[in-house]
């Protein structure tokens, strides 16, 4: 049995519908005359997957098998070219046929138009190898999974590995200040996580490098931050709230009350004749803000009866309701 394949049997040639086979861009394609643009781009997109020389190193049958599906798509892929090709004005190299033997010197050779100029002209000379729609670069880069060696086209860098999650606890005096939590990964690893000033609810924080490995390097790590609610606080934004249960004769006669902030105890002064509802805001005790200030806290005084009634304070009642009995308005 002979080692040299037939035409027939050589899978890098083009099937065999006509002896004029290589002047049909559309049967080198392997589309019918009546292809879409899309049905054109990706037939030449297969063929210069299974085709092109870097995949096949060394192969001249596949070499060649490409230079033609090549020229056919320049042709037949360019709307302008195709109208001029189906209707008679330009052959199958893209040289104009009303010039009697082609538009190429001495009629001889693909026009100016070919993507590889003369017949064997090879892959380099300085062109970038992209038609319309397809981009030669993006095919290659499918082939050889961003590490292939390419004659004549850029190689992408090799990958980075995966990137993990993770999600962190902090409390809302964590957001306030900064600081650092330790994140343990299932794999077994931990890493260090620096919490920014001003930290919100669900943001996410990027650790470049701090992920899995790959070929181009470990991948990040994004980690998101979950404030726990406070008992005493809730974030509105840049300020923060909160309730300041206050005693009868402090709201009637005023007085000093020491509240709680992030930063410490305070005395805050309730004016007299307060009322539950009314607001009282100390300045520079909330969020972190851009520029380094911070919002402000929002204490709500409530007015707040004893547990235990006093028999005195209910006989003031009753003594104010039949003397001077009045009706709250309503804000």
């Amino acid at each position: 049995m002979s080692g040299n394949l037939t035409e027939s049997e050589n899978p890098f040639a083009p099937p065999q519908a006509s002896p004029n086979l290589a002047n049909d861009p559309y049967i080198e394609l392997g589309v019918p005359k009546t292809a879409s643009a899309d049905e054109l781009r990706k037939a030449f997109r297969k063929l210069a997957k299974q085709y092109h020389p870097d995949a096949n190193p060394g192969n001249a049958s596949a070499e060649e098998r490409f230079k033609r599906a090549s020229g056919a798509f320049d042709v037949v892929g360019d709307p302008e070219k195709r109208k001029k090709f189906d209707a008679g004005q330009i052959d199958a190299d893209g040289r104009e046929t009303m010039r009697g033997f082609g538009g190429g010197p001495g009629g001889a050779g693909p026009g100016p138009g070919h993507p590889f100029g003369a017949r064997g002209a090879g892959f380099g000379g300085g062109r970038s190898a992209q038609f319309d729609g397809v981009d030669i670069e993006d095919i290659l880069g499918d082939m050889f999974g961003g590490g292939g060696r390419s004659r004549g086209f850029r190689q992408a860098p090799p990958p980075k590995g995966s990137d993990v999650r993770g999600k962190v606890d902090i409390s809302l005096e964590d957001a306030i200040t900064g600081g650092k939590k330790r994140l343990a990964f299932s794999d077994g690893r931990t890493i260090e996580v620096a919490i920014p000033k001003g930290a919100s609810d669900g943001q996410t924080l990027r650790l470049k490098g701090q992920g899995m490995g790959g070929p181009g390097g470990a991948g990040d790590a994004l980690i998101e931050i979950s404030i726990r609610p406070h008992p005493i606080y809730k974030v509105e934004g840049e300020n923060l709230t909160m309730d300041v249960p206050v005693s009868v004769p402090d709201a009637i006669l005023g007085g000093k009350v020491t509240v709680s902030t992030p930063d410490g105890a305070v005395a805050l002064t309730v004016a007299a004749g307060s009322n539950s509802g009314q607001i009282l805001r100390l300045k520079g005790r909330g969020m972190p803000k851009a520029g380094g200030k911070r919002g402000d806290l929002l204490a709500r005084l409530i007015v707040t009866l004893p547990e235990a009634m006093e028999p005195e304070l209910t006989q003031f009642a009753e003594d104010w309701r039949a003397k001077r009995p009045y009706t709250p308005k309503r804000k």
